[in-house]
């Protein structure tokens, strides 16, 4: 066999996995999408979605969430990064257990919310148990829609803080240490060193983590059905709804589309104003 062929034949797997389990899907929904059961190309699917009444409050609700979740999940993650950059002792440890939301999944991180505030939940024991209510209050109702937006949004931040500090933490371990060491010949106190050394230095490590955390942020499903319910619609959300209840694939498929459309248009943005320069390019 030419020797030639082995980097074809190592990445061979991992293109196959890519084809089966997420360009097939792809074309088959984006296809989905545009054409009716018949097979002729429509746009009644789109029509159909934009005249659903949940539609404009599931989309605002989803880039609400997103325009809240993500920067305030920025700011903290790297505060986080820059905190264990400094560290000399316990650094692994502190990152370990600042990582542990990773391995929860979206299912069991709602139920882990779910059950702090629920009316029987650990919140109103506590609560309860230092007298400051007389019973199990309501926090996740109807009546409340700005307490189920603030549940979801700690949620969030507490299950996928943790991807961004990932990607930071190794982002700072790569600046060199030289570039701090000029700064401080210089003068440069530590929140000039951030502004003009750290962040400039990190932005590659910046566009990876906000456009991955922007991407996902649009998705969020499991969370949001089990903290929200009915009450607050997103457009993952609308998409399920669509495909398993109404049992309309076209119409999810659109609402994918949708979803697909607002991720490009975010990403091209991120590409942009954090555009990485050619000698920063890997």
């Amino acid at each position: 066999m030419n020797i030639k062929s082995y980097p074809y034949i190592l990445i061979a797997p991992s293109i196959l996995f890519l084809l089966a389990f997420f360009i097939y899907p792809f074309i088959e929904v984006f296809v989905q999408a545009f054409t009716t059961t018949n097979g002729e190309v429509t746009l009644k699917n789109f029509d159909t979605i934009f005249n659903d009444f949940n539609f404009l409050p599931s989309l605002n609700n989803t880039l609400l969430l997103a325009f809240v979740v993500v920067p305030v999940q920025l700011c903290m993650a790297v505060g986080m990064s820059l905190m264990i950059s400094k560290m000399k002792k316990g650094r692994d440890i502190v990152l370990y257990i600042w990582t542990i939301p990773l391995g929860i999944s979206d299912l069991a991180a709602g139920i882990v919310w779910l059950a702090l505030l629920d009316q029987n939940g650990f919140l109103n024991s506590f609560l309860f148990s230092i007298g400051i209510i007389d019973g199990p209050e309501s926090w996740l109702n109807y009546n409340n829609p700005v307490a189920i937006f603030a549940a979801i949004v700690f949620a969030e931040i507490w299950r996928a803080t943790a991807i961004l500090l990932v990607i930071l933490v190794s982002g700072i371990g790569l600046i060199p240490k030289e570039y701090y060491e000029a700064a401080e010949i210089f003068g440069a106190n530590a929140w000039v060193r951030l502004w003009k050394v750290t962040l400039p230095l990190l932005r590659p490590s910046l566009q990876t983590a906000l456009i991955l955390r922007t991407l996902l942020a649009f998705e969020v499903f499991a969370v949001v059905m089990l903290l929200g319910g009915t009450n607050m619609p997103v457009l993952m959300g609308e998409a399920f709804n669509w495909a398993f209840t109404y049992r309309d694939a076209g119409a999810a498929a659109a609402y994918a589309v949708v979803i697909l459309v607002l991720s490009i248009v975010f990403t091209l943005f991120y590409l942009r104003v954090l555009r990485v320069p050619k000698g920063a390019q890997i």
